[in-house]
C-alpha cells in the first residue's frame, strides 16, 4: 500500500485544506502554485513580481520534499495572457539554464482569478 506523504510550506499555504503537494511512491504533484504574497496574502502586483514568486514557492515545495529542480518532469503554466512570457522565460532559464537538462513546459492560457497573472503546477519524480 503507497504512504502518502503531504508537503505543506509556511509562506505559501492554501485557503483551503490542501496541501501544496502530495508524494505518493516516487512521484511528487503539485497543486496550483502562484505568486502569493506572504506579506499580504493576495497574488503579488505585476507579472515579475508573480513570478519571482511563483518560482521561489516552486523551490521551497521542492526542498520541503527533500528534492530540488532536477526532479522536475513536467511544468504546466497557465497565463492570463500566453503572450506575456517574458518574465516566465527569465525565471525559467534561471532554474534550469542547462538547455539539455529541462523538464517538458507547457504554457496555457486561462481564465485566474484573484488578480492572478501566472500559475503552475508541476510533476515531479523523487529518488526514495
Amino acid at each position: 500500500m503507497a504512504r502518502r506523504k503531504s508537503i505543506y510550506i509556511e509562506a505559501f499555504s492554501h485557503k483551503n485544506p490542501i496541501p501544496a503537494a502530495a508524494l505518493v511512491n516516487g512521484t511528487l504533484m503539485s497543486g496550483i502554485i502562484y505568486g502569493l504574497d506572504p506579506a499580504t496574502g493576495s497574488a503579488a502586483e505585476g507579472m515579475e513580481a508573480q513570478c519571482r514568486l511563483m518560482f521561489g514557492h516552486l523551490r521551497a515545495i521542492l526542498e520541503a520534499a527533500g528534492t530540488t529542480p532536477a526532479s522536475i518532469v513536467k511544468l504546466n503554466v497557465y497565463l492570463k495572457d500566453r503572450s506575456q512570457r517574458e518574465a516566465l522565460n527569465r525565471e525559467w532559464l534561471a532554474l534550469f539554464p542547462d538547455p539539455e537538462d529541462r523538464p517538458v513546459r507547457q504554457a496555457m492560457q486561462a481564465d485566474l482569478d484573484g488578480g492572478k497573472l501566472i500559475q503552475c503546477d508541476f510533476v515531479a519524480q523523487v529518488s526514495s
